[in-house]
């Protein structure tokens, strides 16, 4: 009997779950984007347990995704887990932060 391939949202989305099995306690901080801009601020925080249902819901609804592990050194401190349809992509990761992984998703049109 053959593996089943994953799809390409499951494809997409296995690093991160990876890197939550990794760091259960890690949280996934969800930002927000548009024709306006971008949010300041998380609109909410996730448990590991929750990022990848909560991300396959919103890429199978055609939102472009942007996930970053974050760390200020060399600890990861949470995920940033940007959303959008319209607009610009998220900026970059601001100092003192840093990026130590992530990936973009953009749908199929």
């Amino acid at each position: 009997m053959r593996a089943k391939e994953p799809t390409p949202i499951e494809a997409f989305l296995a690093p991160l779950d990876r890197l939550v099995r990794k760091h259960p306690l890690i949280e996934g901080m969800v930002f927000w984007g548009g024709a306006e801009g971008w949010d300041p601020s998380p609109s909410e925080a996730l448990e590991a347990e929750e990022i990848a249902f909560y991300a396959e819901g919103l890429l199978l609804d055609g939102f472009h995704m942007d996930w970053a592990l974050v760390a200020e050194g060399e600890t990861p401190d949470h995920l940033r887990l940007c959303f959008w349809q319209e607009g610009d992509p998220p900026p970059p990761v601001a100092a003192p932060w840093h990026r130590l992984a992530g990936a973009r998703w953009t749908p199929v049109s």
